[in-house]
């Protein structure tokens, strides 16, 4: 499917996924079949709390590497016509890199100056399913990254550089170009492009139904028949909703 051919997925669907958890949007791909919509292993490269360390929306601009072969794993690889660095420098403003490392934790697929350039070409984060390298450098520039750690080697110690903005695998989960990406603290997800506007819509109301069960819980309500739901709490909760703002 070409760019032009994907479905559209508007700022205000955007806006509605970066107000709502992992938690949220899992529990909503689940409702609809999607099991396999969190990724094992990357988490956030910076402390909570820190800046870098913030919810994280948008499209995913996808790179692939494949296992080693030491005849195309060499160091006059990078500046192939075709190399990693073509990729960097195909990246649209405002998307997510990911990247399928093949949960190797052999090598590291990016270090500071690639993670730099992603900066300075407008993307909003980076999520890899293997290490970084050099780490210190990369928590430096502030810019939000999801990985499983450092690892000193590069990428061409243990993988081949195969192309972008193709199906990925990351973290054990498929991934498509222009599907979109949500970080936080618990994780990443992906929302299939198709149901960004469904998902996003259910899960604002999902949290809003949840707010009100914390509220009944804090008041000493007991958890069975409040969540999940019976029909008198269905009713309570309606008649809550009515007195809301939001």
């Amino acid at each position: 499917m070409i760019e032009s051919d994907l479905p559209e997925v508007s700022p205000e669907t955007l806006a509605a996924l970066s107000s709502i958890t992992t938690a949220t949007v899992s529990m909503q791909l689940l409702k609809r079949g999607i099991r396999r919509c969190w990724l094992k292993g990357p988490a956030s490269l910076h402390p909570p709390g820190h800046p870098a360390n913030r919810r994280l929306v948008g499209e995913a601009f996808t790179i692939r590497f494949l296992p080693l072969r030491e005849d195309l794993g060499t160091p006059e690889s990078y500046n192939q016509e075709g190399s990693l660095r073509d990729a960097v420098e195909a990246l649209p403003p405002g998307h997510i890199v990911v990247v399928d490392a093949r949960e190797s934790t052999d090598c590291a697929t990016l270090g500071d100056i690639m993670v730099a350039r992603i900066q300075a070409r407008g993307g909003l984060g980076v999520v890899c399913d293997g290490p970084l390298r050099d780490v210190s450098a990369v928590k430096a520039l502030s810019f939000p990254v999801y990985c499983t750690g450092a690892s000193a080697p590069p990428s061409i110690a243990g993988l081949v550089f195969a192309g972008w903005q193709e199906p990925i695998g990351c973290g054990g989960v498929a991934i498509m170009p222009g599907d979109i990406m949500l970080a936080d603290e618990d994780g990443v997800v992906v929302v299939p492009r198709g149901l960004a506007a469904e998902v996003a819509a259910a899960g604002v109301e999902q949290e809003r139904f949840e707010r009100y069960v914390q509220k009944r819980i804090e008041q000493g309500a007991p958890v069975k028949g409040l969540y999940p739901p019976d029909d008198e709490t269905l009713r309570a909760y309606e008649a809550w909703r009515e007195t809301q703002q939001d």
